[in-house]
């Protein structure tokens, strides 16, 4: 039995690794494949698995991104970047808005929305969104091109966009992509910040996740949730590299029709086959 869970947990590792990064919903991936492929779990390790899965997915943000956050030097002596430490000062400003709802309501929230129903629609409407949003921004020219170039009030208005992203199957790297794009940053900029803000985002959520279920686990228990890390860590890399590359030719439009089509297999599922 514990062998078909660490199975479960790899491609519940898998799914994480891929969509996390990419625009179109971890946790609604996540949900869906629960439903297909529910791990034999008590309910709260359930919850608690679904949100400290994806630290291992930040956690290849940091190593890919290293050089870039890191706000020391150890070049002969220590030193401190400026430019780093304004660009973490921007991504804590950022997680305000989401930190502040996510701790006043986190329970309401999954209590109302962690469901098939909400994912198909959040996935069709933010779809539509993605694909409608390319369209009004073919000819414009971004006017963010650097991290640097990202204001104060650009961060805050981002981070009330991740807000959005507290509804299952909205996608939080969507919701803050499309709040970039939509206030003149560039695909890459959006997509970088949207990484480096999922690392504080991540950890407190995870945080809470962990103190809420308890810090006693079985073995099993250890061993699935390290197994569930340990691959979407892996998988994450590659989904980074791939969308950073494929940015820098491509729209968002393909993940609009992908969601599109996903939130319809969805309604088609659930409501006509069981």
């Amino acid at each position: 039995m514990e062998f078909i869970e660490i199975i479960k947990a790899i491609i519940l590792g898998i799914v994480e690794g891929i969509t996390e990064w990419l625009p179109i919903s971890s946790t609604g991936h996540m949900i869906l494949v629960n439903e297909f492929l529910q791990l034999n779990m008590s309910e709260s390790f359930r919850e608690m698995f679904f949100v400290v899965i994806q630290l291992g997915a930040i956690m290849a943000v940091v190593v890919l991104y290293w050089k870039m956050l890191i706000p020391f030097s150890f070049k002969e002596k220590l030193t401190i970047k400026n430019d780093t430490m304004l660009l973490w000062l921007k991504i804590l400003i950022a997680c305000v808005p989401a930190a502040i709802i996510g701790l006043l309501f986190d329970d309401k929230i999954d209590t109302l929305f962690y469901n098939y129903q909400t994912v198909a629609v959040t996935l069709i409407l933010y779809g539509i969104l993605f694909i409608l949003i390319e369209k009004r921004n073919v000819n414009k020219r971004p006017k963010i091109n650097e991290l640097s170039q990202i204001s104060y009030k650009t961060a805050i208005l981002i981070g009330v966009f991740q807000v959005i992203a507290l509804i299952p199957g909205t996608s939080r790297s969507g919701a803050t992509i499309l709040g970039a794009i939509l206030i003149g940053t560039s695909r890459t900029v959006a997509a970088e910040f949207t990484f480096f803000l999922a690392i504080p985002v991540m950890f407190g959520a995870s945080l809470l996740k962990i103190l809420k279920f308890g810090l006693i686990f079985t073995n099993t228990e250890l061993i699935i949730l390290f197994t569930g890390m340990i691959v979407a860590f892996s998988v994450s890399i590659l989904a980074i590299k791939f969308l950073m590359v494929y940015i820098k030719k491509h729209d968002f439009k393909a993940f609009g029709w992908y969601r599109i089509l996903v939130g319809i297999i969805v309604i088609f599922y659930f409501w006509i086959i069981v």
